[in-house]
């Protein structure tokens, strides 16, 4: 017995040498690292095809895309590994956070195409390759490539294909990430060997693994990216013209606007719906290769006194989570003559780029018009509150810890209340409309406090203000909610939450919600600065802690507004049901001038219901469809445009949204539905939306320790809505009543085994990357040019 066990332990004992020296002798085996070039010339990729290699846009994108990116393509990217285009794949994967919540300085940026020009610029950055640098040759670029070795990591230790996966796989949202580069791969392998790619899913498919194993064999090139299409060489012309006027005037508008779009994706009216563009300032002129100024925020002093604004274009898989379109048309650029050249105002001279200045778009823009700059805001109220609740940051914890799961926003009626005395009051205090960001990231742990005085200084002027203006006895109305100028369905909007995201949709969804805002100007303005042009990802806990504090201000700010127009006796008992608990934890006083009664009309006791049954009335078609499923309040309630079919399953799903409280405990977040039909071409999709309930969700405190999960509900929406689904369900139409109650009553280990096992599609499924493929391609149908791929990282365990 000892020899065999003699044996054995040499083996294993001359493997793991023989892996070490494997690992530290790399430059030896192989020869020196250094990046290659990876984009082929036209040249060069017309002599691939001919000798038949794979080819990447056609064989290796859609099995990154549909397989890869969807976790790795954002800032939140396991060791910021972005494989979404051949610049990511090649600039490769670092040990560096970029979310870091505890850090006293900021982090150097390290956006992909703008903080290094090329592969070699990012390994001076710290990002190591996860492609072959070295010699090569077939066994060469197999074997010096990461990728290539968590890919047949995953063949050899495949996932079990059914239950859940066991305590072994990692699936913390903040889990600790390793990051093996290929010297560390032997200790990554022989340490977690079930960790290959894709990470706790099933692996690819023999063929897909074949097509990347032989594309890294063959020396990871790929194509010269497509030429735009034929048009959008003049528009593109047209538009940076427009956007580089040469007076004063032109100057400022065109500041205002970059400020505001720089964040979204561009895209020209009637293009090819696979176009899209970012603006950024430039060294270099139209017409010359842009050379894009490298600024944190877009306030920031470019650095020199002559740049521009230039289209450059969007050439990374379109992922959903940071996904939203702003549309350029001749229209577009007729309203903005209409709000911004037309009126009669003067630029006597631009502001700098100082940060006191800069941060502050009451300071920056004082003398473009305050009605202009609102209506610019209105016109894509969608676009803009997106920008602050979806940006590219993907993990959103700043902004969504300090909403509400579920809320609906309207806004005040432009020029109604006295608009020259509004715009008067916010020159004169301009200064405590201030922003943590004019301290960019030199702000201390503490630095909120300067600017949580300020914000509480400016409600309280703003409550007198609103005294003195209104007469006594008399206050605001329906007519001071925007009325979409008949038509706008940006005039209403409902935000959901999700944990770390969140998503904006038109119209008032779900049931009536606990809160809502009523957002006018400086709030609308002051949410765009705080987190989004203000706000750097990379920034030090202190720049974190002010964002949040000072974003409860302006949640307090929105639900005022709307607390004036309750009934005046029912303002502060209203407002005590959403900040229940500890008085401590409440942001500021309450102030919804209590000495002004509404000049709306109630008949009952269910206010808020009441106020919002008048706002779709004024608002008529801008208000959109009538949420037909969750606030259905006499049958029939079929949905507009419907199917028969589609009416069909409605009227079963709206059983569902008799359930609250505990009996939803079986659903997770956010889940999307599949309804088969017997027609797979037929089948329908559904978003599932829990609506989690605390008792107070002001300040930096633990929401966990507030929730009140007895009062949750569930928000069914046909369609989509979301970026980071949860779960997935699939579900026979003749079934759907067994789902239903089976989530009811779902309550023991053993039940929920029983539901997930019938009705889920675990992550230990073989059919998952099937199911993943069916609801991009539905979500392409459903939303269009507003879709991109479903991000799979926050997938539960179930």
């Amino acid at each position: 017995m000892k020899r065999p066990l003699i044996l054995l332990c040499f083996m294993v004992f001359t493997g793991c040498a023989s892996l070490v020296y494997q690992a530290e002798n790399y430059p030896a085996l192989y020869g020196p690292s250094e990046p290659k070039q990876r984009r082929l010339t036209q040249e060069q990729a017309m002599l691939d095809r001919q000798r038949n290699r794979v080819s990447f846009s056609r064989d290796v994108k859609p099995i990154l895309d549909s397989r890869c990116v969807v976790c790795h393509g954002c800032y939140d990217a396991p060791c910021q590994l972005k494989l979404g285009s051949i610049e990511g794949i090649d600039r490769g994967a670092t040990k560096r956070k970029v979310y870091d919540f505890a850090r006293f300085k900021a982090a150097e940026p390290t956006r992909l195409f703008i903080d290094a020009q090329d592969t070699a610029g990012w390994r001076q950055k710290e990002f190591y390759p996860i492609l072959n640098e070295r010699r090569d040759g077939k066994e060469a670029n197999l074997d010096n490539s990461v990728l290539a070795k968590l890919i047949r990591l995953k063949r050899e230790h495949p996932l079990p294909t059914s239950g859940k996966l066991d305590q072994d796989y990692d699936l913390e949202f903040s889990r600790d990430l390793l990051c093996p580069t290929v010297e560390e791969f032997p200790k990554y392998q022989r340490q977690h060997p079930q960790w290959g790619m894709p990470y706790a899913m099933p692996g690819l498919s023999p063929k897909e693994e074949a097509t990347l194993l032989q594309w890294l064999q063959e020396g990871a090139k790929a194509e010269p990216l497509p030429p735009l299409s034929s048009e959008s060489g003049p528009t593109i012309a047209k538009w940076e013209t427009y956007l580089n006027g040469p007076t004063f005037k032109h100057k400022l508008v065109s500041r205002y606007l970059y400020e505001h779009l720089f964040i979204g994706h561009l895209h020209f009216q009637g293009h090819p719906e696979h176009e899209f563009y970012r603006l950024v300032r430039s060294k270099t002129a139209p017409g010359i290769p842009i050379e894009e100024i490298q600024s944190v925020r877009p306030y920031d002093d470019p650095g020199t006194v002559n740049f521009y604004y230039r289209l450059r274009p969007q050439t990374e898989t379109i992922v959903d989570k940071i996904h939203f379109v702003y549309e350029l048309s001749d229209r577009k650029m007729q309203r903005y003559d209409e709000l911004f050249f037309r009126p009669n105002y003067q630029v006597t001279s631009l502001p700098s780029y100082r940060p006191e200045v800069a941060a502050n778009p009451f300071k920056t823009f004082i003398e473009l018009p305050l009605a202009s700059k609102y209506r610019f805001l209105l016109d894509d109220a969608e676009y803009f509150v997106s920008g602050f609740i979806k940006g590219p940051v993907c993990r959103g914890e700043i902004a969504t810890e300090s909403i509400r799961d579920q809320f609906w926003v309207v806004f005040s009626q432009p020029g109604r209340f006295y608009p020259e005395k509004v715009a008067k009051a916010l020159a004169d205090n301009n200064q405590i409309l201030a922003l943590p960001g004019e301290e960019g990231d030199q702000i201390g742990l503490m630095g909120w406090t300067k600017f949580d005085v300020f914000g509480r200084q400016y409600l309280k002027k703003k409550d007198r203000f609103i005294d003195l203006l209104l007469a006594k006895d008399q206050g605001f109305g329906l007519e001071n909610i925007w009325d979409g100028d008949g038509m706008n369905r940006n005039a209403a909007l409902t935000i959901f939450r999700h944990f770390d995201s969140a998503t904006v949709t038109q119209g008032l969804i779900g049931d009536t919600p606990l809160t809502a805002w009523v957002i006018d100007y400086p709030i609308f303005e002051r949410l765009h600065y705080l987190l989004v042009a203000g706000f750097n990802v990379y920034g030090t806990a202190g720049h974190q802690v002010a964002s949040r504090t000072y974003m409860d201000l302006l949640r307090q700010d929105g639900e005022d507004n709307f607390l004036r127009f309750m009934p005046g006796k029912q303002r502060q008992a209203i407002y005590n049901s959403w900040y229940q608990g500890f008085k401590g934890l409440r942001t500021a006083e309450a102030l919804f001038s209590i000495g002004h009664e509404t000049r709306i009309n109630y008949r009952g006791t269910d206010y808020k219901q009441e106020f919002f049954d008048q706002v779709r009335q004024r608002l008529g078609k801008a208000a959109g469809f009538v949420d037909s499923i969750n606030q259905c309040r006499q049958e029939p309630c079929d949905r507009a445009g419907a199917t028969p079919l589609q009416q069909e399953v409605d009227r079963k799903l709206r059983k569902l949204t008799k359930l609250q409280g505990l009996e939803l405990g079986a659903l997770p977040e956010m889940s999307l539905l599949r309804v088969k039909t017997g027609d797979p071409e037929g089948d329908l999709v559904y978003t599932l939306l829990i609506d989690k309930a605390y008792s107070n969700i002001s300040k930096m405190v633990s929401l966990g320790s507030r929730r009140l999960p007895k009062n949750d509900r569930i928000t069914i929406i046909p369609g989509f809505v979301g970026s980071y689904p949860n779960f997935f369900f699939s579900v026979e139409k003749n079934r759907l009543g067994e789902f239903i109650e089976q989530i009811r009553t779902a309550k023991t280990d053993s039940n929920l085994e029983q539901f997930y096992s019938r009705f889920g599609i675990r992550r230990t499924n073989p059919e998952i990357w099937h199911y993943s493929d069916w609801f991009n391609e539905q979500h392409k149908k459903y939303r269009g040019l507003q879709a991109g791929l479903l991000d799979l990282s926050r997938y539960e365990n179930l």
